[in-house]
């Protein structure tokens, strides 16, 4: 790659106002961190609901600072009026709004994209939420276990694994929460370039229930168009030590890993000669496969497939990725902390030539730019924000 002298931040300038909780949202806009966006999370006075979650590392839910590293934390009560109004002036000075309440929320509280962009037309405002805005399901409650039932990710996985007569798998990986913050993320991108052209921004409606449910290519096909037999996957085969998975996808894999494993009239054998055949043989084709595997370590495996050019790993925890050092040459993970007290994070998956992107080491406590962020955006001085905080606006703790 031909050396690129380094730039500012791509999102050096952009203003976030972020009023989002949990995962979804939250992912969004430390993406939008990562790229040099000055973020200002608004917190409710007993702050996000995750930032008591384990792991806990130094008093400091690791968890929550995954997903909040690089913003800063303001408090505002939005039950009371001046808070209310203080999250409006901040939105009104926002290049971008982003937030994951159930439909209706924002509007109740005057924060909605129609409240706002009459006086900031230029703002790009995202909503996140389970069923999207409208429609018969937009008012349902939803957290990523539902949309992973509801979208049909659930039943689609577990037929692959054991069957539709069975009970479904156990899911705790939110991948509904992490499809939407990049689709909201990308979204929000889009928006802001074609900002540049328009001069007007617009508002963003992502779902959940979309965003998995648009990810499940294969089976929506095959649940409008039923095949006349179920699809064969890629499965797993006993090594010594465990498991591995071994995806001889093309048809010169196969050839290759015939001769690995020392069935080399494979190459030859009808029952693999195509498509058709290999997938009405696939157990006999997984049985060979496990009698050369199943002597040898994953390890082992492993090395010697990939060295051969065919696709496979063992499964590994998700301890024994992270010491991967391929994830160290990509720098794929970031240190934070202080004191003895460190842990990691995940950086994007993307690297831009040019371009930094990368987690940012502030972990802020909360509320701890409550009182700078109102006197730099919004141009207050110290006896106003006090008369704030008596007046409630921060909460009664704060009072």
């Amino acid at each position: 790659m031909t050396p690129t002298s380094i730039r500012a931040d791509a999102l050096a300038g952009v203003r976030v106002v972020d009023f989002t909780i949990v995962m979804s949202g939250p992912m969004c806009t430390r993406m939008m961190a990562d790229a040099g966006a000055d973020v200002v999370k608004i917190e409710p006075p007993d702050g996000d609901v995750v930032r008591q979650r384990p792991p806990l590392r130094g008093g400091i839910s690791t968890y929550y600072a995954s997903m909040n590293c690089g913003k800063r934390s303001v408090v505002l009560d939005l039950q009371t009026p001046a808070a209310r109004a203080l999250a409006r002036d901040l939105a009104l000075k926002a290049d971008v709004v982003v937030e994951n309440f159930r439909p209706g929320v924002m509007k109740r509280l005057g924060l909605d994209y129609e409240a706002l962009a009459r006086d900031n037309p230029r703002l790009v405002y995202a909503s996140i939420s389970g069923f999207g805005q409208a429609g018969p399901r937009a008012q349902t409650p939803a957290y990523a276990p539902v949309i992973h039932a509801s979208s049909g990710y659930e039943l689609a996985h577990s037929e692959y694994q054991r069957g539709s007569d069975t009970r479904p798998a156990n899911n705790g990986i939110f991948l509904a929460d992490v499809l939407g913050a990049s689709h909201a993320f990308g979204a929000i991108q889009m928006a802001l370039y074609e900002r540049e052209r328009s001069g007007l921004g617009q508002y963003i409606d992502v779902s959940l229930m979309d965003s998995v449910l648009g990810m499940l290519i294969y089976e929506m096909q095959a649940a409008q168009f039923p095949p006349d037999r179920p699809r064969q996957v890629y499965e797993p085969v006993r090594a010594s030590d465990g498991w591995v998975m071994v995806a001889a996808v093309t048809q010169k894999n196969l050839d290759v890993l015939f001769d690995v494993i020392g069935y080399t009239q494979g190459k030859t054998d009808p029952r693999f000669a195509t498509v058709a055949s290999k997938e009405a043989n696939w157990p006999a084709l997984l049985a060979l496969i496990e009698a050369w595997t199943s002597q040898r370590t994953g390890a082992e495996c492993e090395a010697v497939l990939m060295r051969a050019g065919v696709p496979c790993s063992r499964y590994r925890s998700v301890a024994e990725a992270m010491d991967d050092p391929q994830v160290a040459a990509r720098g794929l993970l970031a240190e934070l902390g202080a004191d003895g007290a460190t842990f990691k994070v995940a950086n994007a998956p993307y690297r831009l030539s040019a371009t930094p992107t990368a987690a940012r080491a502030e972990l802020a406590p909360l509320g701890a730019h409550t009182d700078v962020v109102l006197q730099q955006h919004l141009g207050m001085t110290p006896a106003q924000v006090t008369a704030l905080r008596q007046q409630g606006a921060f909460g009664r703790a704060a009072a």
